[in-house]
């Protein structure tokens, strides 16, 4: 399979969180997310492309093996586009965000499993989390990121005349988009870009 992940610089990313995270600890975490995605890959028999025009990034998704395509600069939906035009072959594509904390091997390959072009939905029933779409889909399909993403990547799916299979897996259902989604977050940073401070970890401290 391919697998592309778009990536805008890091100090440029999760600007809907900064009303909890400073400046630094959100460029912090975009590294960490990405980090943290591109080790999750590991093992996985699949062509890893990073969407992105930013050197950092670049860099650390060639120290783990990925390659790197440019964004055209023009938003999420174009800069999907162009990557995955750009990638080309005829193997199932699977779009990635980085900002699954439960993102396993085990669960991205189950949802890669599905027949047809499969979406795997956030927490809310809303946006769309993980996205596969099978050879024959991917040259047509025209991605609908932001909200309401679901419907319209449904729709998208019935206007090429594709299965759709909707998988439904807690682990890849939270994503960091909002203070509420970082509050959920057992591993989230504190605002000082810290980790949270367990119960545990403080009796530790403690002792």
């Amino acid at each position: 399979m391919d697998i592309l992940i778009p990536c805008k610089s890091f100090r440029c990313g999760k600007s809907r969180l900064a009303a909890v995270l400073t400046a630094p600890a959100r460029e912090a975490l975009c590294r960490e997310m990405l980090e943290r995605t591109l080790t999750a890959l590991q093992g996985i028999e699949a062509r890893i492309a990073i969407v992105t025009d930013d050197s950092e990034v670049a860099a650390l998704a060639h120290a783990h093996g990925a390659i790197t395509l440019p964004d055209p600069g023009r938003g999420l939906n174009p800069a999907l586009r162009a990557g995955a035009d750009l990638l080309g072959g005829d193997a199932p594509l699977v779009i990635l965000p980085t900002d699954l904390p439960g993102l396993t091997a085990a669960a991205l390959l189950a949802a890669a499993a599905r027949p047809g072009i499969t979406l795997v939905p956030d927490r809310h029933d809303d946006g769309t989390n993980l996205l596969v779409l099978p050879a024959a889909a991917r040259r047509d399909f025209a991605f609908a990121y932001g909200p309401g993403s679901l419907a319209r990547h449904m729709a998208e799916a019935a206007r090429i005349g594709q299965p759709l299979t909707i998988h439904h897996d807690e682990t890849l259902a939270m994503d960091i988009d909002t203070g509420a989604d970082l509050a959920a977050w057992p591993d989230a940073p504190e605002p000082n870009g810290n980790p949270k401070t367990t119960k545990r970890g403080s009796e530790d401290a403690a002792a």
